[in-house]
């Protein structure tokens, strides 16, 4: 745990609410947010988040239960609320005692205030303010608010102008995502109103995280500038790194897709065991909540191993990398508690500096 004597400022509603040390949330990355980051983060007074939108079952089961082998630390789990076993994976949630449940997709009423009644705080990712005034009317205990710098799937409102709108219009916490990095923008953050923030790229880049160091070094090679939104990933706007095959997927169109789709989907399936009618249930649940048509559908079927290529097996040139565009502003890859101490002392600076 740190030793940095924090500001009481940095002490909010989330501290409370999840029972964290710091207002500081490590996002769930696919493939990047496993166990080890996650304990990693947890431990040093974060809140870490395990990705389980890439893991079965079994495999979710394991990387909670390693979790909580090796701290006491409350964590949390991030779920696709479209998956046909989420039943199942949120009573595992439930039995184990996790503390968070996040979703990139917010699950209906019922699965909330199941979550909520056995005393999870369930925190969906949002990028527009009518999403977040419809999920607090839901009953969500706190939203992530990502503005469209951040990585991954995105918008197009920046963070600046996303998060004064949606923490004036809801009353819940307000956690601030797209841009962050550091304590002053922390501070920033909480001068908007937010009560805290979720990074994602810079958990990424940490000696904690198991992304191969040669896929790192790209990212740290990489400017503000270096990074696209595209469509040809799974048919929504996805903000990655302008390297690896991204060019040649801006390049490819029709038939061609189609058939890079569906040979992705043959591999994936192969490497995780999923069965074919598992994936086809998959996919027609992603079309019914997301409102995709059978094109984007069968694109989404790259996405898996387009990101398992770089991530898991190491290879920039062949894989795809989701980054934020704060990427430009990273230039080491210290541990998880380097980090966070270095955020909470530069937040406490930032303060005290500004007569807080």
């Amino acid at each position: 745990m740190s030793t940095v004597e924090a500001h009481p400022t940095l002490h909010t509603r989330v501290c409370e609410m999840f029972g964290c040390t710091y207002p500081i949330v490590q996002t769930g990355m696919g493939y990047v947010s496993d166990s080890a980051l996650t304990k990693a983060t947890t431990a040093a007074g974060g809140l870490g988040i395990i990705a389980g939108g890439m893991l079965n079952y079994d495999e979710l089961k394991a990387a909670i239960e390693d979790v909580q082998e090796h701290t006491d630390n409350p964590f949390g789990v991030n779920m696709r609320a479209d998956q046909p076993d989420i039943d199942k994976r949120v009573d595992l949630c439930i039995s184990a005692g996790v503390k968070v449940a996040s979703f990139a997709l917010a699950p209906k009423q019922p699965l909330i205030e199941k979550l909520k009644n056995a005393g999870l705080a369930v925190v969906p990712s949002i990028g527009a303010r009518r999403h977040a005034e419809k999920v607090a009317a839901w009953g969500v205990d706190a939203v992530i608010v990502q503005g469209g710098e951040g990585g991954g799937h995105t918008g197009a409102v920046p963070t600046s102008l996303l998060l004064p709108q949606v923490v004036d219009a809801v009353d819940i916490p307000v956690i601030a995502a797209g841009g962050y990095f550091d304590g002053r923008g922390l501070v920033s953050a909480l001068a908007y109103g937010a009560e805290g923030i979720a990074m994602g790229t810079r958990f990424l880049l940490t000696s904690d995280s198991p992304v191969a160091d040669a896929v790192k070094q790209v990212y740290l090679s990489k400017s503000v500038a270096d990074t696209v939104v595209t469509l040809e990933i799974d048919g929504v706007p996805q903000r990655v790194l302008n390297a690896g095959t991204i060019g040649e997927l801006e390049k490819t169109t029709g038939p061609r897709r189609v058939a890079r789709a569906v040979r992705n989907a043959v591999a994936f399936r192969k490497i995780s065991g999923t069965p074919w009618s598992a994936m086809v249930r998959e996919g027609l649940a992603m079309k019914k909540s997301g409102e995709l048509d059978w094109s984007q559908v069968i694109m989404a079927a790259n996405a898996p191993m387009l990101y398992r290529s770089a991530l898991v097996d190491g290879d920039p040139d062949l894989g795809v990398m989701a980054t934020g565009q704060v990427v430009g502003l990273i230039d080491d890859i210290p541990s998880c508690a380097e980090l966070i101490d270095r955020i909470v002392a530069d937040a406490t600076a930032t303060l005290h500096r500004l007569g807080a």
